[in-house]
């Protein structure tokens, strides 16, 4: 993720991201370059699975390292409170419902790295959560998905 983008965030995911890096750049590691060292001692590396293993772990941390790094350049914390309270916007959660149905649904609008669709956490760039954003309750919305054309009601903004 080599981006100059908002990555918008929560406070508890930014915590997240932090936690990871703290964890990635303090543990984690260390323990590669153990496993790095442990491989050499083995003697000849040219044709040691160990060493090549361990070089591949340590290639896709480090690039975890520098992604992570940039997710929190980048970081916007999502500040609920300078959005209007009647209105859907990052961080809220709304309840809806399929016109039609008596099908309700829960939704809390997060940043695409916090997305959780079967946890009820979608993106503010699904097609769900780009619909949804800047309504209000008692506003429909509609939603194109693979299946056709899905109508929302907003019963409620938390």
């Amino acid at each position: 993720m080599s981006t100059n983008k908002p990555v918008y965030l929560t406070a508890e995911g930014l915590q997240k991201i932090k936690e990871e890096l703290e964890y990635l750049t303090t543990v984690r590691r260390k323990e590669v370059a153990q496993m790095i060292a442990d491989a050499k001692a083995e003697g000849d590396i040219s044709e040691n699975a160990g060493y090549d293993e361990a070089k591949t772990a340590q290639g896709f941390l480090e690039g975890r390292i520098r992604e992570l790094e940039n997710i929190l350049k980048n970081a916007q914390v999502i500040d609920e409170s300078a959005q209007p309270a009647d209105e859907i916007a990052l961080g809220r959660t709304v309840i809806v419902r399929e016109v039609g149905t008596d099908y309700e649904e829960t939704y809390t609008i997060v940043g695409s790295l916090e997305a959780d669709p079967a946890n009820g956490r979608i993106s503010n760039q699904s097609p769900i959560g780009k619909a949804l954003l800047g309504k209000k309750v008692g506003e429909s919305v509609t939603v194109n998905s693979p299946g056709g054309e899905i109508v929302f009601e907003i019963l409620k903004i938390e």
